[in-house]
């Protein structure tokens, strides 16, 4: 197995607060570092981590399992625990997803969702799981969207630096959706500080995704969310990545200081 070039995990030593940085479906580590650069120049420790089937080749995803994936959230987890007693899960897209079930089933200070779908999208890969998989099986890969690669971007030259697959795995999908079903049964178990961040230029997951996550998070202690504008789906590599970056910071700030 070798990892892309680039999209290796990482960590940053810090003398503050764990954040664990959860990168998206198909994506990589690389999704995650610039953020936690930002935070670990604040004084925090960041984890990068990297899900299974990711950053490697298209077939290692296409044998992984959401469990597989809620695994390399919790292992990271315990790493980061080993050298901080106080842990923020932060993740993008499908990382997000993971953030908020682990949120309720992990001791964590809080959570930072970005991007983040409550369901998939009303098209083709909208069936029954057991469809997804029998389609799989004659279908491997299905384009992300319709539109040419990058043009939902607003940093071109940052979309060039991305690295994803460039395709949705038909089977990683039928994952996905019993992953999202699993997020939704857990919301209302999520009783830690949730932040909710979406740009209102997503094509790719609507915004209105993220007032149906807000909604089903009936019993945090203390829910956000900050829509952005001038970002694409990405919005920790796109224009408006700091204003993330920030929003990220002040909300872990405030957690901190009000959990004392």
């Amino acid at each position: 197995m070798t990892i892309i070039d680039t999209a290796e995990p990482f960590l940053l030593p810090g003398s503050r607060a764990g954040v664990l940085l959860i990168h998206g479906f198909t994506g990589a580590p690389k999704e995650m570092r610039q953020m936690g650069e930002s935070l670990n120049a604040q004084g925090y420790t960041c984890l990068g981590i990297r899900l299974a089937g990711h950053a490697t080749t298209p077939e290692d995803m296409i044998a992984s399992r959401w469990t597989d994936w809620a695994a390399s959230v919790e292992d990271g987890f315990h790493l980061l625990r080993g050298t901080t007693d106080r842990i923020f899960l932060a993740g993008l897209s499908m990382g997000g997803v993971l953030s908020l079930l682990m949120s309720a089933r992990l001791d964590v200070a809080g959570v930072i969702a970005m991007s983040t779908p409550y369901t998939l999208p009303n098209d083709p890969r909208d069936f029954p799981v057991s469809v997804i998989r029998l389609y799989s099986r004659f279908v491997k890969f299905l384009p992300k969207t319709k539109d040419p690669p990058g043009s939902s971007w607003f940093d071109k030259e940052a979309y060039k630096e991305q690295v994803s697959y460039p395709q949705n795995p038909v089977r990683s999908i039928a994952e996905l959706k019993l992953l999202l079903g699993e997020m939704r049964a857990a919301l209302p178990l999520v009783k830690k500080p949730a932040l909710l961040i979406h740009s209102k230029n997503d094509t790719y997951v609507l915004p209105e995704n993220m007032e149906k996550i807000y909604a089903g998070l009936a019993n945090a202690s203390d829910k956000t969310k900050a829509y952005i504008t001038g970002s694409s789906h990405v919005v920790t590599r796109d224009a408006a990545r700091q204003q993330v970056f920030l929003l990220a910071r002040d909300f872990i700030r405030r957690i901190e200081a009000a959990q004392g």
